[in-house]
């Protein structure tokens, strides 16, 4: 069981047999009665967000999850098609079940999947990811103010603000939390 003061974001929970991930979370105190803790909640099989309050000191499932190291092969349509590295089965997982962490995974990318009962429902990815320019403007000597930034689309692509001096072809460091440029390669 989780108690509501261990929320984070980003932990799974379960409720009425159904796994969700914690997309925010909020601790309040009304000004009468005790403390709250309001979240937003995310499906992890449908992608569904659902707004959740919970009183403080409540407990909450942990689901039965496992993870699996599964290589990504090719995209099908909206659908992933992953390999177990083990036996070499694939897996068609939908589009809405991988969510924007789609745009980080490359063809060939090994990433933790995760297993609720067996059915798999999402995917796992490291805090950031290197990937290559596709496509972005040229930056203009001159075109400053501060800080300035220009999109840039990566070889899967995502679209990322990137400093001016980044060009087509240069390796990237992202963030997959923010989607946030972290630095060159």
């Amino acid at each position: 069981m989780i108690a509501t003061k261990e929320f984070r974001t980003g932990l799974k929970i379960e409720i009425d047999d159904k796994p969700f991930e914690i997309v925010e979370f909020q601790h309040f105190k009304p000004g009468k009665g005790g403390a709250m803790v309001r979240t937003k909640l995310r499906h992890m099989k449908t992608g569904q967000i659902l707004d959740k309050t919970f009183r403080s000191g409540e407990k909450v499932k942990k689901p039965d999850m496992a993870v699996v190291d599964q290589q990504f092969i090719y995209k099908d349509g909206t659908d992933f098609v992953f390999m177990d590295l083990e036996t070499y089965e694939q897996v068609n997982v939908p589009g809405d079940a991988v969510g924007e962490k789609g745009g980080f995974i490359k063809e060939g990318d090994t990433v933790k999947v995760l297993l609720y009962n067996g059915e798999l429902i999402g995917v796992d990815l490291p805090a950031n990811v290197n990937l290559s320019v596709a496509q972005t403007d040229p930056g203009v000597q001159g075109d400053r103010v501060s800080n300035a930034t220009k999109p840039a689309t990566m070889e899967t692509g995502l679209v990322v603000q990137v400093p001016l001096f980044i060009n087509e072809g240069d390796v990237i460091k992202v963030d997959t939390r923010s989607s946030e440029y972290l630095g060159r390669e």
